[in-house]
């Protein structure tokens, strides 16, 4: 199955940065599909995101149960997708943070189109490349 660079599954516990995220994905021209970290492998697996962005809450952990699952569908295509972004308290990049290799960005809170837009610009290009 290939990935719909189209969509970008947005994952976090907090409703409000996942519609903030979502309105800026939405300006990208893509469509964002919001879940819970409990609920997000589920649509993972149903659907093959360009993107996910991850809100890491406080500690950068809060979606560390779907890392596996992304990593997964990397191994699976043989390429880095879909691409991830953390939204972070910390800044840093992946490697600076000690974070996982499927984190392919990181953006610090607070989240600002500004910031987030160019990242998720370039990652969903790099993945249509």
């Amino acid at each position: 199955m290939l990935p719909d660079f189209s969509r970008v599954l947005v994952v976090g516990k907090s409703p409000i940065n996942r519609v903030v995220v979502s309105k800026i994905v939405e300006r990208s021209g893509l469509k964002p599909i919001s879940e819970t970290p409990e609920t997000a492998a589920k649509a993972l697996r149903a659907l093959i995101p360009g993107a996910v962005v991850l809100d890491g809450g406080a500690e950068n952990g809060d979606c560390d149960a779907l890392l596996s699952g992304i990593d997964a569908l990397r191994r699976a295509s043989g390429k880095s997708l879909p691409s991830v972004i953390l939204l972070s308290v910390k800044t840093g990049t992946p490697e600076s943070l000690g974070l996982s290799s499927v984190i392919d960005a990181v953006v610090v809170k607070p989240i600002t189109t500004e910031r987030l837009q160019p990242v998720i610009d370039r990652l969903i290009g790099i993945g249509r490349n």
